[in-house]
């Protein structure tokens, strides 16, 4: 008599691909929500940036790590003093407007401003820049409106020995970057739209070796305040 015939094993196939569906809907709706806040953190509250050159030593060096917060300006104005992210404006000297820059607002709308011997003067006042990495060398001739479609510069050549008064437009900022010989900021393209601010740089985070912690502002941020 022939042994009966063992019944076939059922495939373990429907089991394992029940337990990838149940991973599926219990972890993708969770990885996508968190996906969707990260991109909306970075694209309406705060975002990393590094800093790729440069042109804000002494107070910013390359490779540092920076927290950029975009809150602060849709309810104020910027202050002087503070780190600002931005794009740059069309301009001859800019090569690429998509990428951002950092600079220091020196030059808030209706200011009276004005560079000799290396010294710059906000409404006749020196302004005390103690983050600076030495005094101005730079001679630049101004760039023409015809010459610069879209630009809205300042109508004098600028110069570290001495430039006449001009006035920064409503709308507009005057940015510098501290390292102020080796920074291409409003000296070299003039004013800075105020939509074209990203930001305010508030905090560094790495390297922790280095002033981990909150950009200090300069004093006299602190002495414009009411």
């Amino acid at each position: 008599m022939s042994p009966e015939p063992k019944p076939p094993l059922e495939s373990p196939v429907p089991e394992k691909k029940g337990r990838v569906r149940e991973f599926i809907d219990e972890n993708v709706p969770t990885l996508v929500a968190a996906i969707a806040l990260a991109l909306g953190v970075r694209w309406l509250i705060a975002e990393p940036r590094y800093i790729p050159s440069s042109s804000m030593e002494p107070t910013l060096q390359i490779n540092d790590r920076l927290i950029v917060e975009k809150i602060t300006y849709r309810f104020r104005l910027p202050e002087r003093g503070e780190v600002v992210v931005f794009y740059p404006p069309t301009h001859p000297l800019v090569e690429d407007t998509s990428k951002v820059y950092i600079k220091r607002v020196v030059g808030l709308p209706g200011d009276r401003l004005r560079i000799a011997t290396g010294q710059v003067f906000v409404n006749d006042l020196p302004l005390e820049e103690p983050y600076t990495a030495e005094g101005p060398r730079y001679q630049l001739p101004i760039v023409r409106e015809k010459d610069c479609l879209g630009c809205f510069q300042p109508p004098v050549e600028l110069s570290a020995n001495g430039t006449a008064v001009f006035v920064v437009p409503p709308g507009h900022y005057w940015v510098m970057g501290d390292n102020r010989n080796n920074s291409q900021d409003s000296h070299a393209w003039g004013f800075l739209p105020q939509q074209n601010l990203v930001g305010r740089a508030v905090f560094r985070y790495w390297p922790l070796d280095r002033r981990f912690g909150l950009l200090p502002l300069p004093p006299y941020a602190a002495a414009q305040k009411p």
